[in-house]
C-alpha cells in the first residue's frame, strides 16, 4: 500500500491521502468525513475489526482500482475551493429542488401507507435549507478569506486580519454544521431502510431513494474535502503567516 497505515493515524487523513480508501470505510459503516478525526485503533475497537484485516482491505481496494489517485492535497487552495463550489455546492443547489419535488410526490401518492416518507421529507427539507445557508457563508466569508491567505503567501505579504479574528472561528462553525447534516442523513438512511424501495414502491419511489443515496455520498465527499483537507491547510497557512510576521 502506498500510504502509511498505523493505528494512530486518523481515518480522515488516510482518505485524504487516497480517496479510493473511502469505499472500505463506507463498507464498514465508518464515518470518514464528519468523524474523520478518529484513529484506526479507535474505529477498529468500535467496529470489532482486526486492524490487519482493515489494512488488507484498503490495500486491495487501491490495487483493484488501479491508476493513481488525483492528489487534491497538492492542489492550490484556490483550485480546491473552486472545485468545491463548482462541483459540490452547485450539485446541492440543483439536486435539492429536484429531490423535494420527488419527495412531495411520494408523500402524496404513498404517504398513507408509508408515513415515514413525511419524516424523510421533513429531514431533507431542513437539510436543503441548512446547506443553502451554510454554503452561502462559505462562499461570501470563509472561502474568500482563505484565498486571501494564499495570496498573502504568494506575494510575501502579512496575514490579513479578518473581523472574525482567526480562520479557526468560522471553520469551527462550518464543522459543527457538517456534523449536524451528517447526523441528519443518518436519520434519513434509517427511516428509509438504507434507501430500500419497499415491495409496493413505484419507479418514482426507487428513483427518489437512489437520489437520496447519491446526495449522501456527494455530501460525504464534500465534507471530506473541507474537514480533512481544506480546513487543516487553511489553519496551518494562517499560523505560518502570523508566525512569520510575529
Amino acid at each position: 500500500m502506498s500510504i502509511p497505515f498505523t493505528l494512530d493515524r486518523t481515518v480522515g487523513s488516510i482518505v485524504a491521502d487516497d480517496y479510493r480508501t473511502a469505499a472500505v470505510f463506507n463498507a464498514h459503516g465508518i464515518d470518514f468525513c464528519c468523524k474523520g478525526g478518529r484513529t484506526i485503533a479507535e474505529v477498529c475497537r468500535a467496529k470489532a475489526i482486526e486492524p490487519d484485516t482493515l489494512e488488507a482491505e484498503i490495500r486491495q481496494a487501491i490495487e483493484r482500482d488501479g491508476g493513481t489517485a488525483d492528489d487534491v492535497k497538492q492542489w492550490p487552495l484556490s483550485r480546491l475551493i473552486e472545485h468545491i463550489e463548482r462541483v459540490h455546492h452547485r450539485y446541492v443547489e440543483s439536486r435539492s429542488t429536484t429531490l423535494m419535488q420527488f419527495l412531495n410526490k411520494l408523500c402524496t401518492v404513498h404517504g398513507d401507507r408509508h408515513p415515514e416518507l413525511f419524516a424523510i421529507r421533513e429531514e431533507f427539507h431542513a437539510c436543503a435549507q441548512a446547506m443553502a445557508a451554510h454554503m452561502k457563508k462559505e462562499e461570501l466569508v470563509l472561502f474568500p478569506f482563505i484565498n486571501q491567505l494564499e495570496k498573502a503567501r504568494l506575494h510575501d505579504l502579512p496575514a490579513p486580519t479578518p473581523h472574525f479574528g482567526t480562520v479557526e472561528n468560522p471553520i469551527t462553525m462550518m464543522e459543527h454544521e457538517h456534523d449536524a447534516e451528517g447526523e441528519r442523513f443518518r436519520r434519513i438512511a434509517e427511516l428509509s431502510g438504507n434507501y430500500t424501495n419497499p415491495p409496493d414502491g413505484c419507479t418514482t419511489y426507487g428513483t427518489a431513494y437512489a437520489m437520496l443515496r447519491e446526495f449522501e455520498e456527494d455530501l460525504h465527499r464534500h465534507i471530506h474535502l473541507e474537514n480533512n483537507i481544506l480546513f487543516p491547510r487553511a489553519k496551518a497557512l494562517e499560523k505560518e503567516l502570523r508566525h512569520a510576521t510575529a
